[in-house]
């Protein structure tokens, strides 16, 4: 299988895509930080550099990339699903 999102961190809550994800498709992940790859199932289409969930998030939660809080989910948010301005807050400019 082709790696077809990276996530910086292990720890980090979301990877993304370096190719056009489809609902549906089980793509491979790869964490740049230790070399693991998982495989995780897209529930939504993903566009080529946008984010997809690694893990399940509830709103309010705080999002991570790169090992820092990036945003705050505005709703729940489902492993798999496309992360973007329609479901998180930048708390950068709070």
């Amino acid at each position: 299988m082709t790696t077809r999102a990276l996530a910086h961190l292990e720890k980090d809550y979301v990877a993304v895509a370096t190719d056009d994800l489809k609902k549906g498709e089980s793509v491979e992940i790869a964490f740049l930080d230790t070399g693991k790859k998982v495989n995780l199932k897209v529930n939504e289409d993903v566009p080529l550099g946008h984010k997809v969930a690694l893990r399940d998030l509830k709103k309010g939660d705080n999002i991570i990339e790169y090992g820092e809080v990036i945003g705050a989910a505005t709703k729940d948010i489902k492993a798999g699903d496309h992360v973007h301005v329609h479901n998180i807050k930048s708390l950068r400019w709070q």
